[in-house]
């Protein structure tokens, strides 16, 4: 079950933030890494966009990469800032918003198939 990587060149020294764009009124998002067990997307959220209530079912870590988000994980809002990174328990109602325009990584590990 290899990753697949995806525009990224192994090898090479990359800044994460530089890897995807603001886009106006949207969320833009950049997938460079997927398989069953794993996904790896960078995302760039324009201000007050958001990514409503779902769940996932797999564990993810966020990290905020520039900007400020909003996480509201089970109910509970969290405001993250560059740097700074929350893990959302799979199968755990969440939704991703931007409190001013933000990137952030998502890595997703999936359980066993």
């Amino acid at each position: 079950m290899d990753a697949i990587l995806r525009h990224i060149t192994p090898s090479t020294v990359l800044t994460l933030a530089d890897q995807v764009d603001y886009q106006p009124g949207q969320i833009a998002s950049m997938t460079l890494v997927q398989n069953q067990a794993v996904s790896f997307t960078l995302f760039a959220f324009d201000k007050d966009e958001e990514i409503s209530t779902h769940e996932a079912n797999g564990d993810a870590l966020v990290t905020v990469l520039d900007g400020v988000g909003r996480v509201i994980l089970d109910g509970v809002s969290h405001e993250l800032r560059a740097g700074q990174s929350i893990v959302m328990p799979a199968h755990t109602p969440h939704s991703v918003s931007g409190i001013e325009q933000f990137k952030m990584s998502l890595l997703v590990i999936s359980p066993a198939v």
